[in-house]
């Protein structure tokens, strides 16, 4: 056969990552010795990752967060759905099958002083990846840990030094060049700057949108800071109680948001602009969120939703583009709010 008449090679598909119908279960105990009760932290989540973007992934403490986070990298075990990184089915590979994987995706953790060994010093602790998959050693792996310390802003004459002789921030970006030691295509960050002073924040955030214009990287960013997430997501996915209620590309979202409780922590938010006033109305929730050891029905958020209907109780909204909308725009909302719509009671059938 000519090269002329060799097939083409199929396109890359622009997707990383696909998470389709994920759960997550975990056994708790309960006040009967008899009964075994179940907490579902991640409800039948479904989103796609598309290579070289940043999602964003919003909502309260509480919501299943970072147990999604741990799921997509598989530090948790998925109770049902389905995980596909580069095509590969990963929902229920074993641990040597997910070994070669794991050089591609890795994780920086909220916590930098929680997430590295006070007593190893910061050499050993970048080069730890190295190690684990026989990629270097000795003077090697002391090179490329100083090229990785210097490719994120920290002296790499400090290669000997211990976690504590670091400050909270210079911590994180030791946290951040062990997780690219391999150069990983996906990144999660959960929580990559809560811990930190406000003034370190917009360092690392730059820092991370810097890595990821000159490594190529793929981004899923956990956090509740609605601001934070807009200076550095392209997509922002809104999740409550297990489950995804919003996801749209970032400008849509903070401009148009469609579902009530989006709508509610963006009028939380102080106004983005210096100077500018919030165009929104302060909106107060009224109760708390229902416990997830509860058997729910319907709209997980409509027992504090003020648009809340009977078909609220009784349906569980679909995660889909509504009639009018952008369709990267995803709402699960029977009653979404139109543009400029306050989240007051909503009109129509259903009552």
């Amino acid at each position: 056969m000519s090269a002329a008449a060799a097939p083409a090679a199929a396109p890359p598909d622009p997707l990383l990552v696909r998470v389709t119908g994920v759960v997550k279960e975990f056994a708790t105990r309960s006040a009967s010795p008899f009964r075994r009760e179940r907490l579902q932290a991640v409800a039948g989540v479904s989103f796609g990752l598309r290579r070289g973007e940043t999602l964003g992934l919003v909502g309260e403490t509480g919501c299943g967060k970072s147990t999604l986070a741990r799921c997509i990298v598989r530090l948790h075990e998925l109770t049902a759905g389905e995980l596909l990184f580069d095509g590969a089915d990963l929902s229920r590979a074993t641990q040597s099958e997910l070994r070669p994987f794991r050089r591609r995706m890795q994780m920086v953790f909220q916590d930098p002083y929680g997430s590295l060994n006070p007593r190893r010093r910061v050499g050993s602790i970048i080069g730890d990846p190295f190690a684990i998959h026989d990629v270097a050693a000795g003077r090697e792996r002391m090179r490329l840990v100083q090229v990785l310390m210097d490719l994120v802003g920290l002296n790499p004459e400090h290669y000997n030094r211990f976690p504590a002789e670091f400050s909270g921030g210079q911590r994180q970006r030791i946290a951040i060049a062990r997780a690219l030691a391999l150069r990983p295509e996906l990144v999660v960050c959960d929580e990559p700057v809560s811990a930190l002073d406000v003034s370190i924040q917009a360092q690392i955030l730059n820092l991370l949108v810097d890595l990821q214009r000159e490594l190529g990287l793929t981004y899923l960013f956990i956090s509740h800071d609605l601001a934070v997430v807009r200076h550095v997501s392209d997509r922002v996915a809104v999740m409550y109680l297990g489950r995804i209620v919003e996801l749209a590309p970032a400008g849509l979202l903070y401009a148009s948001a469609r579902h009530p409780y989006t709508a509610a922590l963006l009028a939380a938010v102080p106004a983005f602009e210096p100077g500018a006033r919030s165009r929104r109305a302060p909106l107060v929730l009224a109760g708390d969120p229902p416990s997830p050891l509860e058997a729910l029905r319907g709209c997980r958020f409509h027992a504090r939703c003020p648009r809340a209907q009977a078909r609220c109780r009784a349906e569980e909204p679909a995660l889909e583009s509504r009639v009018g909308d952008d369709p990267g725009h995803l709402t699960a909302c029977h009653f979404p709010l139109a543009d400029g719509e306050a989240p007051g009671p909503a009109t129509g059938s259903g009552a």
